[in-house]
């Protein structure tokens, strides 16, 4: 097994090391560096790439990051792992979803090496991490004030990308087509197979989908054969529902909002998810669900314009009730009720 280069770092099998792989100076002159934990065994096998902030208020994927490599039981006995916690280290210093230019860095791959800031980001992250890689985890959260319950999206066509989405475990996965410019078309264009872990909300840690992320990466490298099973959780294996589809319910009018529904409650079509009322405390609308299924996102602020998205329901060949039950079950395997009396 060869030495790994990136940047001007090499590292060898067996060897575990913590890289700065430079991108770019701020007009301050301070230079802005892509933090890479690399982690190689002695033995040859798969090499996977675990990302997360590509949007840098989405903070759920740091955490998982940083609990996989600090775990004192981690260890990987074949292949290697290159964990980047934070791509968009801008966005993160900033808080922001964006780069300083004001791009969406999921929208700029395969970027260029004299393009704009966010393309000579998207082009570094390629190019040193990702064409090493025969696979890919990429983890966000929803966006600000939107929370989603914790779902794989993935290429469903292809077969592995399939089996590793299922074997990931989440209650949920969507198929999910490739978006122009994101790091996932990329990605597939590179033949790395990729997952993306959508769950939570931006700015915020959530301890359901922090743990359940955690669970999903691990159960990833045990199933490529690049941990010991010991490695995983015990606990009974999550079997994942598919969606067939999904479809956003909109608000219907502008105004103060109260909710009806939360993550991951079934809903039936035409149910009240909320009703949208005036200051003085009329209701001037309600919103109802276009379809039946599971609800999978939601918008967290009580305030609505008419238009707005606000309620994502992902659609089922199987029972909804069903689908429910086991959400409702896999919250409570992976934070038990006695969790928070114990904080």
């Amino acid at each position: 097994m060869d030495k790994l280069r990136i940047g001007d770092f090499e590292i060898a099998p067996g060897e575990q090391r913590k890289i700065d792989l430079p991108v770019a100076k701020l007009y301050t002159d301070a230079s802005v560096s892509l933090p890479v934990h690399i982690i190689r065994a002695k033995k040859p096998g798969p090499t996977i790439f675990i990302s997360a902030a590509v949007h840098g208020d989405e903070l759920n994927g740091i955490e998982i990051i940083r609990r996989l490599i600090n775990q004192k039981k981690f260890k990987i006995t074949t292949g290697t792992v290159i964990a980047v916690p934070m791509v968009n280290v801008y966005g993160v210093v900033n808080q922001s979803r964006y780069m300083p230019d004001r791009r969406d860095l999921n929208r700029c791959f395969p970027g260029s090496a004299k393009g704009s800031l966010a393309g000579r980001v998207a082009h570094i992250f390629l190019n040193e991490i990702v064409k090493h890689c025969d696979y890919g985890i990429d983890l966000h959260t929803g966006a600000i004030h939107r929370s989603n319950l914790p779902q794989i999206r993935a290429d469903m066509a292809d077969e592995e990308t399939k089996e590793l989405a299922e074997v990931f475990g989440v209650p949920v996965i969507l198929n999910s087509n490739l978006v122009d410019g994101s790091l996932r078309e990329s990605a597939v264009k590179n033949e790395t197979k990729i997952l993306l872990y959508e769950a939570g909300e931006a700015l915020r840690f959530d301890e359901f989908s922090i743990r359940a992320g955690m669970k999903g990466v691990l159960n990833v490298l045990q199933h490529l054969g690049m941990t010991r099973k010991a490695t995983a959780t015990k606990r009974k294996k999550i079997a994942p529902f598919i969606a067939n589809g999904s479809q956003w319910a909109r608000a219907n009018a502008s105004g103060i909002v109260n909710n009806k529904v939360n993550l991951g409650d079934q809903i039936t079509k035409g149910e009240i998810l909320a009703e949208i009322g005036s200051p003085y405390g009329e209701v001037i609308n309600s919103v109802v669900a276009p379809r039946s299924g599971i609800l999978i996102g939601k918008q967290n602020i009580p305030l609505v314009q008419e238009g707005e998205a606000m309620f994502h329901i992902a659609y089922f060949s199987e029972n909804d009730e069903a689908i429910a039950d086991h959400i409702e079950n896999v919250h409570e395997q992976l934070i038990p009720e006695n969790h928070y009396s114990n904080i």
